[in-house]
């Protein structure tokens, strides 16, 4: 007899994951080392731990370990907001008339607003391990700064934030939040460093990104004593971290015996959707099971859609490692669109290299229809989802819709990775039909394209 499906699945505390996945141990293929821009050799250890925390450059390497332990400290810190909810979208499958059923797992129940802190609370307790006095880091829409500025507060370390401009302006109330559990925010590209100097003078009135963000907190923290860069996305350790998401999604998925037909993620740097789907990739990967996977990512940023796999530089300055991903050229701007948090150039070097190997299918929409879906699950499910999570939402829905032609009973997951009450700027915009959709042309990205690191 088969179990009465909860409107909400959670987990016991005893069912939570003790061990982060890593998903590099199961692929044949293994992402390309990060190399030295001076050198072009592979970064090693000693080199990265002069940037990062010790530990983490350990995880950053290792592709051969397939589950790390979570220290005790951090499963205690996960216990305050995990498990976070599995939620079947009953509401959302009525309206659409579809006979697919939609799962969504929602990370927004936390003050941080989004699944940024599982990372956060790690990194920030390896830098306190090591005995640092505090971290630099970069944000965009503010949410990894907002969790990493609560993490830091948490275990009494000084967080130095460099915002993206466009969303340091547009989102106030995020960036006083940072301030209320004491860190600094400064808006990027800035004076303070010779980098941002260097932006600013090339590019005059600049709006910033994600790439210029980075620059200007690693120079900060390679020239502070007792300060180590952190970062939000993108690299192999934080998509570690984030495992715990796709864990407790498919722990809660197995409980009730039902096995996901399409899992999807939106896609900016990679942690939210490497987390999501890194039990379900490893599955794949040792041919266990098959699962259609999509990334989303916004039409205004397309590094998997309409970048080249190539090794190119992590940052605007070019200061950092190079890495082989999906990129859009690292001194690639983009439009100042409403998606914050996917507007980095490049790409997670281990789903970079899934894409590659075809593992993953990706796909880039437009702003406006992604607020015309975040608007209806809004009114239909009663959460205001963030602006980069509503890039799922818009998947999860024509694919529903697609089911429901097509009269198949597919089951789809798709991760919401935060809440957007930060972003009512965007939602003021779209309701006033003055939102628009911006979207390289060919021209501007070969161009960006065509100043990659010749290796």
């Amino acid at each position: 007899m088969s179990k009465e499906i909860p409107y909400k699945i959670y987990l016991e505390e005893d069912e939570m994951p003790k061990a982060w996945y890593n998903m590099r141990a199961d692929m044949k293929n293994k992402p390309a080392p990060l190399l030295n821009p001076g050198t072009g050799a592979p970064m090693k250890a000693e080199e990265l731990e002069g940037v990062f925390c010790s530990e983490l450059v350990k995880q950053e390497l290792d592709n051969d370990t397939a589950y790390f332990e979570i220290p005790e400290e951090i499963r205690k810190f996960y216990k305050m907001y995990r498990p976070s909810p599995l939620v079947r979208a009953y509401c959302l499958e009525k309206k659409l008339g579809t006979p697919a059923k939609i799962y969504y797992k929602f990370e927004g129940n936390n003050t941080s607003g989004s699944h940024k802190l599982n990372s956060a609370i790690a990194q920030a307790y390896y830098a306190k391990q090591q005995g640092l006095k505090g971290v630099t880091t970069e944000t965009g829409a503010g949410q990894w700064g907002t969790a990493l500025s609560m993490a830091c507060s948490y275990f009494d370390l000084d967080c130095k934030v460099y915002m993206v401009k466009v969303s340091y302006e547009q989102k106030p109330f995020r960036r006083e939040v940072m301030r209320t559990y004491g860190a600094s925010v400064t808006p990027s590209p800035s004076m303070d460093t010779e980098v941002g100097k260097k932006i600013l003078a090339e590019h005059p009135g600049t709006t910033g990104s994600l790439g210029c963000a980075i620059s200007e907190a690693v120079e900060v923290a390679v020239g502070t004593p007792g300060y180590r860069y952190v970062l939000g996305s993108v690299l192999n350790q934080v998509l570690l971290h984030q495992s715990v998401i796709g864990l407790e999604t498919k722990a809660a998925l197995d409980k009730y015996d039902i096995t996901p037909d399409i899992i999807i993620g939106c896609a900016g740097g990679g942690s939210n959707l490497g987390g999501l789907i890194s039990p379900f990739m490893g599955e794949k990967l040792r041919g266990e099971k098959d699962y259609r996977i999509i990334a989303v990512e916004p039409a205004s940023c397309p590094s998997f859609t309409r970048g080249t796999y190539a090794y190119d530089f992590c940052d605007t300055g070019m200061v950092c490692p190079l890495s082989k991903m999906y990129t859009l050229g690292s001194g690639f701007i983009p439009a100042p669109n409403h998606a914050g948090g996917l507007r980095y150039h490049g790409m997670s070097s281990t789903l970079s290299q899934l894409y590659a190997d075809g593992y993953m299918e990706a796909r880039s929409v437009k702003q406006t229809e992604v607020f015309e879906a975040a608007e209806m699950f809004a009114r239909v499910e009663g959460i205001l989802p963030a602006p980069e999570s509503s890039h799922a939402i818009k998947a999860a829905i024509d694919e529903a819709l697609k089911c429901k032609e097509n009269n198949e009973e597919k089951t789809i997951v798709f991760g919401l990775t935060g809440t957007g009450y930060f972003d009512l700027v965007a939602y003021e915009k779209f309701h006033d039909g003055v939102m628009e959709d911006y979207i390289p042309s060919d021209e501007e990205i070969a161009a960006s394209i065509a100043k990659l690191p010749k290796l």
